[in-house]
């Protein structure tokens, strides 16, 4: 099945959704109610999918790839892989600022729902550092010291690295891993902040749910 029949059978499957839960278009004559339940859909499905993308590249798919994959070759893919993976949480927590701030504007929001909106607007924040500064920053980095280190003949181990043996008689592969440490821990910071935005903002939908 390719990527456009999994994308549409997957737009059927949430619109077919409907049929089961007609409450929630809360379509009862009244102004607005209509937008307001595709906001709370836009709301729930884009934090959902950010949190949970964070949650699979963070914690499970970055460990497996490390250890399965030889070390350059598992480089380049996470480079090619965290543009897209940073560009869709930023979609995804702008999407959930917008529906956010449309169902709760900030004159008439009480103090826990600008805590939340501020919650997310972080998130974004932390996800556009990614895209626009420290993810470009960290490729340009890793493509320079992979370079050095193709010299040297390392960088095919799998599961871990010769790089500290060699960096500690090449001073400009030791130059390198520190600017590159650098960059690549301001990343990953930022990375961990929004997704623990995220994981604060899931207590406030929790508490909205009734099941």
């Amino acid at each position: 099945m390719g990527w456009a029949a999994r994308f549409l059978t997957a737009v059927s499957f949430l619109a077919a959704g409907v049929l089961f839960a007609p409450d929630a278009l809360l379509l009862q004559g009244r102004p607005g109610a209509a937008a307001a339940a595709a906001a709370r859909l836009a709301h729930v499905l884009a934090m959902a999918t950010a949190w949970g993308a964070g949650l699979w590249v963070t914690f499970i798919g970055g460990i497996l790839m490390f250890r399965h994959l030889p070390r350059h070759q598992f480089g380049s893919l996470q480079g090619n892989m965290f543009k897209a993976y940073f560009m869709l949480k930023s979609v995804c927590s702008a999407i959930s600022v917008a529906a956010f701030a449309y169902l709760h504007p900030w004159k008439t929001a009480s103090t826990i729902e600008r805590y939340q909106l501020g919650f997310l607007i972080a998130a974004l924040g932390c996800d556009l550092s990614n895209v626009l500064v420290f993810t470009p920053m960290t490729i340009e980095i890793m493509m320079k010291r992979h370079k050095i280190e193709k010299d040297l003949g390392i960088g095919s181990e799998i599961g871990y690295s010769r790089n500290p043996e060699f960096a500690k008689t090449n001073p400009a592969l030791a130059a390198m891993n520190r600017k590159f440490g650098r960059i690549h821990s301001l990343s990953s910071l930022a990375n961990i902040l929004a997704f623990g935005s995220l994981a604060m903002h899931s207590w406030y939908l929790a508490s909205k749910l009734d099941l």
